[in-house]
């Protein structure tokens, strides 16, 4: 292997996309920005990564952005008054161990979330996720 060369495929144009979006997501203006706070050698600070390096990179900068919205929710959340918790009825149906309203509640919070939670979300439970065709 010849000096500066990557060991592997190159990353798809769709994967160095992906990731530079990501970077401006994190405040950097581009690949060559983020070098020193990424850890990033000369080549991929020239935007040039493996398809392994660019998925990597990808997983840690979305898990970030997992994190900060989880905390930013939890503050949120927390600042709101606590509503008390409504007693279960003997007469409410359970299904699956949910009662209606906890069930309701539920859409409600999985059809509020944005699209980069619920990838972050399924992708940390170990599952695979593409974009539809």
């Amino acid at each position: 292997m010849a000096f500066g060369q990557s060991a592997g495929p190159a990353a798809s144009h769709r994967q160095v996309a992906e990731l530079l979006e990501l970077l401006q997501n994190a405040g950097h203006a581009d690949f060559k920005d983020a070098r020193g706070p990424m850890g990033f050698n000369q080549r991929q600070a020239a935007g040039r990564f493996t398809a392994d390096e660019a998925q990597a990179v990808i997983d840690q900068l979305q898990q970030a952005e997992y994190e900060a919205d989880q905390q930013a929710q939890a503050t949120g959340s927390s600042e709101r008054k606590q509503e008390p918790e409504p007693e279960q009825t003997e007469g409410a149906p359970k299904r699956n161990g949910m009662t209606d309203e906890e069930r309701a509640e539920m859409e409600r919070a999985v059809r509020s979330a944005s699209t980069k939670s619920l990838v972050l979300e399924v992708r940390r439970r170990g599952w695979i996720v593409t974009k539809p065709k």
